[in-house]
């Protein structure tokens, strides 16, 4: 298991400062770098550099964090530090390109990423984004050719084509962007975009069935994209299939409430097929957002017309007629209006305007603004306001829909570690926790919780395993109880919760030798304490994270597990005994169970990682992580149906990503 690392370490001699020991401090920093601890890793690149101003690799990881929290220009200048000390780094070169992308220094982007491949010629990375920088400046000669390198390279590499497909389009080159995307979609079929944009160039084409198809599975695989219904919605409208038009437009709905180009059109549908009132509430919808769009005013009063609404109607048709006092329409269908309510004179005037335009006409007048078929199927741009379309569906705008395929854009994030399915991560004990969207239940457990109401520890621990980077107060908190704990230390050498929480302040600060120093003295002093082994093999296990990571992806439309770990490293046994060890002391301890299964897991052990996450859920039955673990662990041992289920209860449970995979598992 290896970790997907853009950067380059140096190998750098030199004597240790006489204040801090750099490499030490440099160690901690690369680890809080690598966790996502951005703000507290330019703490430690900070104190290196103020001791060792020569060094070029604290510049550069410090310009990597700084790129991390979207703070370019900081980032650049720290690279270009970094290449005035070692000017012969690739990664150094392609942060700081990274960097100009986001400033929009294309030029000097450009200048990077070529120097960055004069030294590392077959990084991927490093080709990719020189691609898009010649992309952004339209230079689609030099983009294509850096393409057909970068294809050259690694001929399977998905988001090369996706590049080429929108420099074809650039180009009005259609037939090539297709062959394009249909080569990314052969290589990921869980690709939305691919599936999305190519049912776009087919609509331009009006190969509509396509263009639904192609639109179906962009929605399977990127369920939250509004554009996808209404596009698919639009292909529909357009084979006839009116139900399934009206399907894709409750489905927009449903996730953007407040689209008004979508309330229109099923306005439009629903009066068709007669839903005269809820047709009316759309239309209604509409003007809420926006007043003068004098179409949707027009259709909802011929609808009040039909209702019985004359009054309403009325209304609405003479605000369409005193803006556009030509609309024949609008003067035939208040003509009618008026009758209903028995206003014959006002009839008259209306039915008469209409007779001397229809004579204008007849003899060669055109002011006159003629009614559009009922029946049409034509469409219109949202931008086209003649009053003739006011019953044609709407289109987007081409400028308004033209967003580029390729979305992810750059490459170059050091830690990137998200992958298309994976474990949730362990359990911790911290104090700190993420505010997630979809609240989950709440962690508890009450031996945790005594340790909490005796006061103990300078703060409430939480059981979470959606951990949080510190921001800069909270660092400065724990550095601040490192200072005071160490004196009671001193002080009361055996004081097992004095060290303990000291452990977990070095623990959150990313010096994980100083915490397994202090566990391991606590557990020296009292062998029964299990927290101190849960906290002790959650930091072994990220130690281990470092170095290899486990990587779960999808080959060939099969959920598989894919590995290059030694499972003969006997660093997991350590961690497993550690956990074995809480276990003994703490049976009912839910959180011990799960973090063992996933250890076992990764060691492919698959019925001991069930056995565990079986006896988590049976210990807590609202566990949707476990679930959620239990679920994937079922489907690598290759019991699907097991896994599908319970991945259908960890959903429930608030563990959202179940469905995607789910959705994946049931293709």
């Amino acid at each position: 298991m290896r970790k997907t690392l853009f950067l380059l370490i140096w190998v750098i001699s030199g004597s240790i400062s006489a204040q801090i020991n750099t490499d030490r401090v440099m160690e901690i920093g690369r680890n809080a770098l690598y966790f996502e601890d951005y703000v507290l890793s330019i703490q430690y690149f900070s104190q290196v550099i103020s001791a060792k101003p020569y060094l070029p690799e604290p510049y550069f990881y410090r310009g990597l964090a700084k790129m991390n929290l979207e703070d370019y220009q900081g980032a650049e200048e720290d690279c270009s530090l970094s290449i005035e000390r070692n000017p012969f780094v690739a990664s150094a070169y392609q942060v700081r390109g990274l960097s100009r992308i986001h400033l929009k220094k294309y030029d000097d982007a450009t200048s990077d990423y070529l120097k960055a491949i004069s030294f590392d010629p077959y990084n991927v990375g490093i080709r990719h984004n020189l691609a898009l920088c010649y992309l952004q400046k339209n230079d689609f000669k030099e983009a294509d050719a850096a393409l057909d390198s970068l294809i050259k390279i690694n001929p399977n590499y998905q988001a090369a084509y996706l590049m080429g497909a929108e420099s074809s389009l650039k180009q009005r080159d259609t037939l090539r962007a297709v062959t394009n995307l249909t080569k990314a979609i052969e290589l990921d079929k869980y690709s939305g975009d691919a599936y999305q944009a190519r049912a776009g160039i087919y609509m331009q084409q009006s190969k509509w069935k396509e263009a639904k198809e192609d639109y179906g599975f962009a929605i399977k695989y990127t369920p939250k994209e509004v554009g996808n219904y209404i596009n698919r919605a639009l292909a529909n409208y357009h084979l006839l299939k009116y139900n399934e038009t009206l399907a894709d437009y409750d489905s927009a709905i449903e996730l953007d409430p407040n689209n008004f180009l979508v309330h229109y059109n099923r306005g439009l549908l629903r009066a068709q097929f007669g839903d005269e009132n809820r047709a009316i509430s759309d239309f209604s919808f509409v003007l809420q957002k926006d007043p003068n769009n004098f179409m949707a005013v027009f259709n909802r009063g011929i609808l009040r017309n039909k209702t019985g609404d004359y009054r309403g109607a009325i209304r609405d048709i003479s605000t369409v007629i005193r803006r556009y006092p030509n609309f024949l329409a609008g003067y035939q269908f208040r003509a009618t209006a008026y009758r209903k309510i028995g206003n014959i004179t006002a009839a008259t005037h209306d039915e008469m305007k209409l007779m001397r335009a229809n004579l204008d006409m007849r003899f060669g007048g055109n002011k006159w603004r003629k009614k559009a078929p009922l029946a049409s199927h034509k469409t219109r741009r949202m931008s086209d306001k003649d009053m003739e379309k006011y019953n044609q569906i709407v289109e987007a705008d081409k400028e308004e829909s033209n967003d580029s395929i390729y979305k992810n854009e750059y490459r170059g994030k050091i830690q990137n570690k998200k992958v298309e399915i994976r474990l949730e991560p362990m359990f911790a004990l911290t104090y700190y926790e993420k505010q997630a969207e979809i609240k989950r239940s709440v962690h508890y457990y009450k031996g945790i919780d005594d340790i909490n109401n005796h006061h103990s520890l300078p703060r409430r621990l939480f059981i979470t395993n959606q951990e949080v980077a510190l921001d800069q107060q909270q660092i400065k908190d724990q550095f601040t109880s490192v200072d005071k704990l160490t004196p009671e230390i001193i002080k009361y050498p055996k004081n097992v919760r004095y060290r303990y929480a000291r452990a977990l302040d070095y623990y959150l600060l990313k010096d994980q030798s100083n915490a397994l120093t202090d566990l391991n003295e606590v557990l020296s002093i009292d062998s029964r304490f299990y927290p101190a082994y849960f906290t002790r093999a959650l930091i072994r296990w990220k130690q281990l994270d470092y170095e290899e990571s486990e990587e779960i992806k999808n080959v060939k439309g099969k959920v598989e597990e894919v590995s290059t770990i030694d499972i003969k490293n006997p660093a997991y046994d350590v961690i497993k005994e550690d956990y074995d060890k809480v276990i003994g002391l703490a049976p009912d301890f839910a959180y011990a169970y799960y973090n063992r299964g996933i250890v076992m897991c990764a060691l492919h052990d698959y019925q001991s990682a069930l056995a565990d996450f079986t006896t988590a859920i049976q210990l807590d039955s609202n566990l949707g992580e476990a679930y959620y673990n239990r679920g994937l662990t079922n489907v690598f041992a290759g019991n699907n149906q097991a896994g599908i289920n319970d991945l259908s209860k960890a959903g429930e449970l608030g563990v959202v990503e179940a469905y995607n995979v789910i959705k994946r598992l049931t293709k």
